[in-house]
């Protein structure tokens, strides 16, 4: 009998199994069938490894900025060829210089997902002005979140996660639709749209000029 080596058990999100379906679905009428991508917040890596593996297109880019997930990002996606190896990248930390026009560091999407309401505030501003430095003209940044809507009620289970966030640290919590589209504008992004997506989420998406 010939023995396996287990598969390791690589940190693991039960939302991002539920979610990554619906997200695909969305990510594929957006992209390009050969978009170049770059994740922020690559966290487990599930999504990276779905997506990558439904567009075999697409080459995609994952970052963290906790270096400690790293090998578990490279873990999940090493039998994917369109998958980079994944980099750390801290949005408060000072970026490279951005690449110039055409160069290989441009990117056709910058993604991100459930990032903004467990990060401090000053983060949807780096986000931005790194999607600005990235993107290639008509490139898109999509966000994947819970979020307040002004002028909307805020579904009771949100009002209780957002009061669960800023019970484990002041700086997080639920971000305004508003502040959050200042900040993209801002950075010379133009709102493009809004799709309510499950578990009272929305998907978000931006177009550089």
């Amino acid at each position: 009998m010939t023995a396996f080596a287990p598969t390791p058990a690589w940190p693991t999100s039960p939302a991002a199994d539920r979610n990554k379906g619906p997200i695909l679905e969305l990510l594929r009428r957006l992209l390009p069938g050969d978009a170049r991508v770059l994740e922020v917040a690559s966290g487990s890596g599930q999504h990276a490894e779905h997506f990558a593996a439904a567009c075999p297109g697409w080459r995609w880019q994952p970052s963290e900025a906790e270096a400690a997930l790293l090998p578990a990002i490279a873990g999940r996606c090493a039998r994917l060829p369109n998958v980079a190896a994944p980099v750390r990248l801290d949005l408060l930390e000072p970026p490279p210089a951005p690449p110039e026009p055409d160069a290989p560091g441009r990117c056709d999407a910058l993604y991100a997902a459930n990032l903004l309401h467990i990060a401090p505030w000053p983060v949807c501003a780096a986000l931005m002005r790194l999607a600005a430095a990235r993107l290639g003209a008509g490139g898109r940044l999509v966000v994947y979140g819970p979020f307040e809507v002004e002028g909307e009620p805020l579904a009771p289970s949100n009002a209780a996660f957002d009061a669960e966030l800023r019970a484990s640290d002041v700086r997080w919590g639920l971000r305004r639709l508003g502040q959050v589209q200042a900040q993209a504008a801002q950075a010379g992004l133009d709102f493009e749209q809004r799709v309510a997506m499950p578990a009272n989420n929305l998907l978000l998406v931006w177009r550089k000029p």
